[in-house]
């Protein structure tokens, strides 16, 4: 690895591609939060849950519905699924999907609201997990498989509302000049009490420090039990009733310049260690190998990649240019070649992330635990 710490390279990217910015510094620190975004994203598409995929779903608070938060992704379990492959008439919208015949004939069209979407633009940018109906407990979602000899391949998706998982993605730590960073940590107490409120499995501390889970089970009844215990139970039973209000919460965090690692965290990852059921630590190798050899040095194969992102961020005083590098739209030609980056990188990528909670966990673990949960019967 070129670059010694995250610090380092936000430092690069500020003075190669943000320097018109009157904050290079935050300005590509605000980009590397995307990019962290970006590599989740495709972590879940590689698992192949990119079927069960929301992105920024108004998550509601258990048995609050007053209170609702904004999460990066979701997943939600699947009631019906369908193939198409359309003429690559662009636009696609949710118009067009909504008039094609086997989408008529397959769901029950009638009880969705139209979604008014672009699934992909007459430029060429993708609409990751682009909704395009909502009824009241379900969701059609339009996903984007592939572009093939002038033919798109599109997967839409019925999803129930309620999702069985939610993955939020922070980047915590001190900025330059300030000694106590209150920004971060501020953000590190949001993403907790967010992780702590969105399950019907509550976590309370014994005296003695352990975990422990409660579980309301209906008429004024809790289910208590060592939370481990109780998290392993959702997980293997097949009996959902007690258990449909359950969320598998998930945190990706990543460094915010050179001031701690997965070994040594500071106050904010030990905020989010006893808050989320997962945390993640995507490493300064990590998101610093990204970078480098996509973005910043790639090889010919990937230099549509860094064409997309450097034309994201591009000095546009008339804000005409469209970002086409985050995780809700990406161009086309980067989303295939990001594809292919990934599944060829399958093993060095998994060494990118260390598991902070549960301790002594393998990430393949969390893959395992969300795809049992992806095909409980829900509903």
């Amino acid at each position: 690895m070129i670059y010694k710490s995250v610090d380092a390279l936000q430092k690069v990217l500020a003075k190669e591609v943000f320097f018109y910015a009157k904050d290079a510094k935050k300005a590509s620190g605000r980009a590397l939060g995307t990019l962290v975004e970006l590599i989740t994203f495709y972590l879940i598409k590689n698992w192949g849950l990119e079927n069960n995929l929301r992105i920024e779903k108004r998550l509601i608070e258990y048995s609050n519905a007053s209170v609702a938060h904004n999460v990066e992704y979701s997943l939600h379990p699947i009631e019906k699924i369908k193939n198409i492959i359309v003429d690559n008439n662009v636009p696609i919208t949710s118009t067009k999907i909504f008039n094609c015949n086997d989408i008529q004939k397959y769901f029950e069209l009638e009880s969705f609201t139209k979604v008014n979407s672009t699934i992909l633009s007459s430029s060429g940018i993708i609409k990751n997990a682009c909704v395009i109906g909502r009824s009241e407990n379900s969701t059609l979602v339009s996903v984007v498989k592939k572009i093939k000899n002038g033919r798109i391949h599109l997967m839409i998706i019925q999803q129930y509302e309620k999702p069985f998982a939610m993955v939020e993605c922070k980047r915590v730590g001190i900025e330059d000049g300030i000694k106590k960073g209150p920004q971060t940590i501020e953000k590190a107490k949001q993403g907790a009490y967010v992780a702590r409120t969105v399950s019907s499995l509550q976590k309370i501390r014994n005296s003695d420090g352990v975990i422990y889970g409660v579980l309301p089970i209906g008429n004024n009844q809790f289910r208590f039990d060592v939370y481990e215990t109780i998290l392993h139970e959702i997980i293997q039973s097949k009996d959902l009733k007690e258990y449909k209000d359950f969320i598998l919460t998930i945190g990706v965090v990543s460094n915010h310049g050179n001031w701690f690692t997965s070994d040594n965290p500071n106050k904010e990852l030990a905020v989010l260690k006893n808050s989320y059921d997962w945390l993640i630590f995507l490493t300064d190798k990590g998101i610093s190998s990204f970078i480098e050899e996509l973005l910043l040095k790639p090889s010919n194969d990937y230099i549509p990649v860094r064409k997309a992102f450097l034309k994201s961020y591009k000095r546009d005083s008339k804000k005409t240019i469209k970002n086409q590098f985050t995780k809700s739209q990406i161009d086309k030609s980067a989303e295939e070649l990001l594809q292919n980056y990934f599944k060829k990188n399958r093993k060095r990528t998994k060494s990118w992330f260390n598991i902070i909670t549960p301790e002594n966990s393998d990430i393949n673990e969390l893959k395992t635990q969300l795809e049992k949960l992806s095909i409980k019967r829900w509903v």
